[in-house]
């Protein structure tokens, strides 16, 4: 096996390069595969591209990353003890997670891209701590989607699954 020092350039779907610790790169099963595959000894940088992923999610990836490797992330209970994510994860991470909901999707797509299972973990529970407790009409209203049934066709659903609403 290859010496873990050194650096890598993880390249954005815009072109970015981004110098990250060969270690912390390695977070990610598909980088760790390229550069397993790519076997280079030599002192040159290896460049691993990243058509999937866009220069402010990597950004936010290799941060995630980094902070990992310093503070492992506490393993996430399931089901979730609480909708509150600062009670199911150390605060950096709750943190790094209070987005808007267009990057949290970008971070799920690139972790779930890049096979970086802690940060699919953390990015996957914090949609479900959205979720936890809410009704279908608050869960439509906080990620906007449409209610596409009309009112037979949704008490005609309700009524099918009236057992998963019992106390």
């Amino acid at each position: 096996m290859e010496v873990e020092s050194g650096t890598v350039n993880l390249v954005s779907k815009e072109g970015d390069s981004f110098p990250v610790d060969t270690d912390v790169a390695r977070m990610s099963e598909l980088v760790k595969g390229m550069l397993e595959d790519d076997g280079a000894d030599d002192e040159e940088t290896t460049e691993i591209p990243l058509p999937n992923v866009k220069a402010a999610v990597l950004k936010k990836v290799i941060e995630f990353c980094s902070h990992h490797k310093s503070e492992p992330m506490t393993e996430i209970e399931k089901p979730l003890k609480s909708a509150v994510m600062a009670e199911v994860v150390q605060k950096w991470y709750a943190d790094f997670v209070n987005v808007e909901q267009v990057l949290l999707f970008e971070l799920i797509l690139a972790a779930n891209y890049m096979d970086i299972k802690p940060l699919l973990d953390l990015t996957c529970a914090t949609v479900a701590s959205m979720i936890k407790g809410k009704t279908p009409e608050e869960i439509r209203k906080t990620f906007n989607i449409a209610n596409d049934f009309s009112p037979e066709e949704e008490a005609q659903v309700r009524e099918e699954n009236k057992w998963c609403e019992e106390p």
